[in-house]
């Protein structure tokens, strides 16, 4: 049976509910989800946004990716809720730490991909989310970070300068009509970062809503992960998970 591939419909994957410890003494609820017959060519550590704004593990667009991305690109995909963060998988200890704190949960998460053999793991950040993984994703063996919407509220100049001549890849992208960051500002702002690259997406938005959002999102995700699995196919022919 051919299905539209939209909204909730979930592909087959190998998920696993898993928890991750980290150096302060916490854990964290999470969730791995692999292809179900061949080995991941590259690892998405998803960051999720705000949770004092709604943000968790289940955020549509890393959702989806979680969904999706291990059936159509051989991905692996890492979600998790940081410190004291809900969703329907269960809630991470502690408290949220305003960015500071989850230091401790980013490193947890890159930890376990380290753990279990995971290649090429990105940080893919969202909104909050992207704060954490320009501020500590330099410290940790990761392939590179992929921002979307990045607010860059708590990020320094001098933590974006930081990523000047980094050999990892940083790609930013950038909703033209975002709520906090929009492409002409991004550009002043990572103009510290010479070799950033930055996608700006004509008509997006901060929380991108919808259908065509999504797959564009996710397009731009295997551009730099695995451009080799485009087109992002629109229909599944067979069963679902």
């Amino acid at each position: 049976m051919t299905t539209d591939i939209r909204g909730a419909v979930t592909l087959p994957a190998q998920r696993e509910e898993i928890t991750l410890h980290t150096d302060d003494g916490l854990t964290l609820v999470g969730e791995l989800a692999t292809p179900t017959d061949r080995t991941p060519v590259a690892t998405l550590v998803t960051l999720h946004p705000l949770p004092t704004a709604g943000g968790f593990m289940d955020s549509h667009i890393l959702k989806k990716a979680a969904a999706r991305l291990p059936a159509l690109a051989d991905l692996a995909v890492l979600r998790f809720n940081t410190r004291g963060t809900t969703s329907p998988r269960g809630t991470s200890e502690g408290f949220f730490g305003d960015g500071i704190d989850e230091e401790f949960d980013v490193a947890a998460a890159v930890d376990f991909v380290t753990e279990r053999g995971l290649p090429n793991p990105w940080l893919l950040g969202w909104s909050f989310g992207t704060e954490l993984a320009l501020k500590y994703g330099r410290a940790h063996s990761i392939t590179g970070a992929i921002l979307l919407s990045p607010p860059l509220h708590r990020t320094t100049d001098a933590e974006l300068r930081a990523w000047a001549g980094d050999s990892r890849r940083l790609v930013a992208i950038i909703p033209e009509l975002d709520d906090y960051l929009r492409p002409a500002e991004a550009e002043e702002r990572f103009s510290l970062v010479p070799d950033a690259t930055l996608v700006p997406v004509e008509n997006g938005r901060h929380l991108w809503v919808g259908e065509k959002q999504t797959r564009r999102v996710l397009s731009e995700i295997l551009t730099i992960v695995n451009p080799d699995t485009l087109p992002l196919a629109t229909e599944w022919d067979g069963p679902l998970a």
